[in-house]
């Protein structure tokens, strides 16, 4: 009986830690430092977990890079996807600049913006990481630029509004945003920069 008892318990080898906290934590470490800041020491020091865990669960730094840039796009950065929902051009810019002043200037945690941060200074070893970022920005900039060209289509916007150089431009302005909120720039003071490009907007 003891032997079918020893039989019928659990199978296979316990986790060890819970992996979607330490994703949680590489993606404070790369937002805070960018990517080649931070080091696989930093990583697996604020993950809790060793070199050969991280290389285990998540692969190479920059795979681990890539699974925290999904992690950054369906969290803190997804206010840009409910920014493109909103009715208006308008309410579509203001939503996207105030989720950027939001989410660089938490009052807890990095400041600046992940995706702006990584890619300011990259060896030639991490063109991959590059690239990748350079494709992140152009992914939103890219979905900026169809919603308001819906929007020149539906008379929001005047006829005849470049949408794609004002995409460019508010997805500039957002970026600016992010680097002046990383350099200690307060919230209030970003949030005023966002209202006065905001009172120059296209309207019908």
């Amino acid at each position: 009986m003891d032997t079918e008892r020893k039989q019928s318990g659990p199978v296979g080898r316990p986790r060890g830690f819970d992996a979607d906290e330490a994703l949680e934590r590489a993606m404070l470490v790369f937002w805070g430092h960018g990517y080649e800041g931070a080091s696989t020491a930093n990583l697996t020091s604020a993950m809790g977990i060793s070199t050969t865990s991280m290389y285990a669960a998540f692969g190479n730094k920059e795979k681990l890079f890539r699974k925290v840039l999904e992690r950054y796009t369906e969290g803190p950065s997804a206010y840009l996807v409910r920014a493109l929902e909103e009715p208006t051009a308008l309410g579509v810019a203001t939503a996207i600049l105030a989720g950027t002043v939001r989410t660089t200037t938490r009052p807890a945690g990095p400041q600046g913006c992940l995706g702006v941060q990584s890619a300011l200074s990259v060896s030639d070893s991490g063109q991959e990481i590059r690239d990748l970022l350079v494709a992140w920005r152009n992914d939103g900039y890219s979905r900026v630029r169809e919603r308001f060209q819906r929007a020149v289509d539906e008379g929001d916007l005047p006829a005849g509004t470049d949408a794609g150089l004002q995409a460019r431009y508010l997805t500039t302005f957002a970026h600016g945003l992010a680097v002046q909120a990383a350099g200690g720039v307060c919230r209030d003071e970003l949030q005023k920069l966002a209202d006065a490009a905001l009172r120059n907007w296209p309207l019908t």
